[in-house]
């Protein structure tokens, strides 16, 4: 009889512990993404309307601000794995964080080719991010809020490809990477709003 209580003591203990550990895992996963979705909208509509001022020629201004933009996604890419661990795989976010990086040297060795060079490394660049964010956000749905990140993402793949097209064009400008900053912060308010929700529901 003694061997059988120590056998089972064990087991009712670990119910104990280990079960109460994931309960908050998701609701303090949400509050901290719709915080970050909201620094990630503001500073997106930021870079767009200062972007539009100098989209039509690439100088100093335009180059910084181009190198700016995914080295900005690269630090909300960690502080999204650092928030969001405990809530599952963050494999995704890292893959994001190398590629962001990469396409921030991209777009600095571009610069010195011009616009069209520019534009490709950009379209590039949005094509392989959206397909990351989309499998980010689709793996996390648990979480709440991310069909506007599932929505997002295949947005961007469309842009990217549009991106790479444009830079053919004999009147290529910087225009419409001004432009496609703002649907994604748009698309970030949104999912804020809506991990909101969950972070309360739950």
């Amino acid at each position: 009889m003694e061997s059988v209580d120590r056998r089972s003591k064990p087991r009712n203990i670990e119910r104990i512990t280990v079960a109460p550990l994931a309960a908050p895992a998701i609701p303090a996963a949400a509050s901290a993404l719709r915080r970050l979705y909201v620094v990630r909208f503001a500073f997106a509509i930021v870079w767009a309307v200062v972007m539009f001022t100098t989209a039509s020629h690439l100088g100093p201004l335009a180059a910084t601000l181009l190198v700016l933009y995914p080295l900005f996604d690269v630090f909300a890419a960690l502080v999204d794995a650092r928030s969001s661990r405990a809530a599952g795989s963050v494999l995704g976010l890292h893959v994001n964080v190398a590629v962001s990086l990469l396409a921030a040297i991209g777009v600095a060795i571009a610069s010195a080719s011009g616009i069209p060079a520019v534009l490709r490394v950009w379209g590039a660049w949005a094509i392989v991010a959206g397909l990351v964010q989309l499998m980010v956000a689709a793996n996390r749905r648990k979480i709440g809020g991310q069909w506007p990140m599932i929505i997002s993402g295949a947005i961007s793949v469309l842009a990217g490809t549009s991106f790479i097209v444009m830079a053919g064009a004999d009147d290529a400008t910087l225009t419409s990477v001004a432009g496609y900053a703002i649907p994604g912060g748009i698309f970030f308010l949104v999912s804020a709003l809506r991990l909101g929700r969950s972070a309360k529901e739950n």
